[in-house]
């Protein structure tokens, strides 16, 4: 292929997906004491989700270096890319899409442009997906473009947190708030949507599943639709039960969220993405 699509590890997509179209991942970085892992390569998910809560220093997360994605987009030229699309994590939430526009600005071997997908997790997934699909079938930068900028109007993710002393602890949140939520059971929702972060509150597990089901039959029908989750996967088998009948393929996905997110969201959450269909 003369186009060549780059994303980083914060993406969640199944690895047979990767693999099919040749998609380059880029690890971001999560640091616990003196400790470096690299997302998705020196560590499980499930592993880091088992650890998360006893670790002895909260994890922190960083970007790649700019050297990185100016070697991965050189390495991808001399591949044979002529077009490289670098598609990142939504710009409100992470710096990526800033390294990687410098990396693209000094790369002279390809022509290389970075989309915010202004999306997290599979919201930036199946965006990837959809470029990687196009990109496959011969279309050009700009017709690839174009539909991921109409695809993004139609992606909505949300996910229900199980407590907020993560957030606490990775400073998103203030200690007071964090504690009062603790003690009545808040139960918070984050949402994104077109690179706008949202939140809502309910009290219990179950009303939290209630309210994603609720959401979710308000974007039906869909085009691609995933669930997520971190740690325990009986959560998100029992939001995509709530809502089995709306599911345009019976085999949706199941996938474990990134732990550059989970740094912040902690273990216990259950989730969604979902690209509603076209009208």
């Amino acid at each position: 292929m003369s186009i060549r699509i780059v994303t980083d590890s914060t993406c969640d997509l199944p690895a047979q997906i990767i693999d099919k179209f040749g998609i380059s991942v880029i690890p971001l970085h999560i640091h616990v004491g003196n400790h470096e892992y690299l997302d998705g390569v020196d560590m499980s998910r499930e592993e880091f989700y088992t650890k998360l809560p006893v670790f002895r220093d909260h994890p922190t997360t960083a970007v790649p270096s700019f050297q990185k994605f100016h070697a991965i987009y050189n390495s991808l030229a001399d591949e044979g890319a002529k077009e490289i699309l670098s598609i990142h994590i939504s710009s409100a939430l992470s710096a990526i899409s800033d390294v990687a526009r410098t990396a693209a600005k000094e790369t002279t071997s390809a022509v290389v442009t970075v989309l915010d997908s202004r999306q997290l997790s599979l919201g930036l997934g199946f965006l990837v997906e959809t470029a990687a699909e196009m990109a496959n079938a011969g279309k050009t930068i700009k017709e690839i473009l174009s539909s991921l900028e109409e695809q993004i109007k139609r992606t909505h993710v949300w996910a229900a947190l199980d407590t907020l002393k993560f957030l606490r602890r990775s400073g998103r949140m203030n200690g007071i708030i964090s504690a009062t939520g603790e003690l009545l059971q808040i139960k918070p929702i984050l949402k994104m949507y077109d690179g706008v972060p949202g939140y809502e509150k309910v009290r219990t597990r179950t009303k939290a599943i209630k309210r994603l089901a609720e959401m979710l039959k308000t974007y039906s029908p869909f085009e691609k639709i995933a669930f997520l989750y971190s740690g325990v996967l009986e959560y998100a088998l029992a939001l995509r039960d709530e809502v089995f009948n709306l599911l345009p393929n019976k085999e949706t996905w199941l996938e474990v969220i990134n732990p550059v997110l989970g740094t912040h969201i902690g273990p216990g959450v259950v989730g969604f993405a979902c690209v509603s269909r076209k009208s």
